[in-house]
C-alpha cells in the first residue's frame, strides 16, 4: 500500500504534467480508508477552464461515487492547499482529512515575490471555508519542490 509520501509525491508528478501542458501546478489524490487511490486529478485552468482545479475534480466524483460515510472517511492528498472555490466543494461533498504541501500562505508569498498578478478571489486557508476540517500541512520536505514548479509557471529561475 502506498505511503503518505507516495501518495504526495504523486501530487507532484502531477503537478508538473499540468504545467507541462500548460497548466498551473497542481495535482490531487483522492485515497479511501483504506489507502487505496480512487482518483488522481491535475489542473486545466488554461487549457480548459478557469474552474477545472484538480480538488474540485475529485469532490465532483466523490460525491457521485461514493457513499457519504466513505467519503468522510476518505483523504485528499494535494499539491497545494485548497483555494476558496475547492474548500467549497471539499466541504459541501463532504470529504474528509486533506492533506496539502504547501499553504495558501505559502502560495500567496511565492506569488508576490514572483511578480504574478493577484488572481481575483482573496485567498484564505481550507479551514477558514470548512470549520472543523482535519488538516495536515504543509510539509516542508516537499515544499520547495513545489516553490519550484511555481516559480517555473511564472518564468522565474527558482
Amino acid at each position: 500500500m502506498a505511503s503518505r509520501t507516495d501518495h504526495l509525491n504523486r501530487c507532484i508528478e502531477l503537478a508538473e504534467e499540468a504545467l507541462n501542458a500548460g497548466d498551473a501546478p497542481f495535482g490531487s489524490v483522492l485515497v479511501d480508508a483504506d489507502g487505496k487511490v480512487l482518483r488522481e486529478a491535475r489542473n486545466r485552468v488554461n487549457t480548459h477552464d478557469a474552474t477545472d482545479h484538480p480538488e474540485i475534480e475529485l469532490a465532483r466524483w466523490a460525491a457521485q461515487n461514493m457513499a457519504p460515510e466513505a467519503r468522510r472517511a476518505a483523504t485528499v492528498y494535494t499539491s497545494g492547499e485548497h483555494c476558496p472555490m475547492c474548500s467549497a466543494a471539499h466541504g459541501w461533498a463532504g470529504l474528509g482529512r486533506i492533506v496539502f504541501i504547501h499553504s495558501t500562505g505559502q502560495l500567496t508569498e511565492w506569488m508576490a515575490e514572483f511578480g504574478a498578478e493577484k488572481g481575483p478571489v482573496t485567498q484564505l486557508g481550507i479551514d477558514k471555508i470548512v470549520p472543523g476540517i482535519e488538516t495536515e500541512g504543509p510539509i516542508p520536505e516537499l515544499a520547495a519542490k513545489m516553490r519550484a514548479l511555481h516559480a517555473r509557471a511564472q518564468g522565474v529561475t527558482p
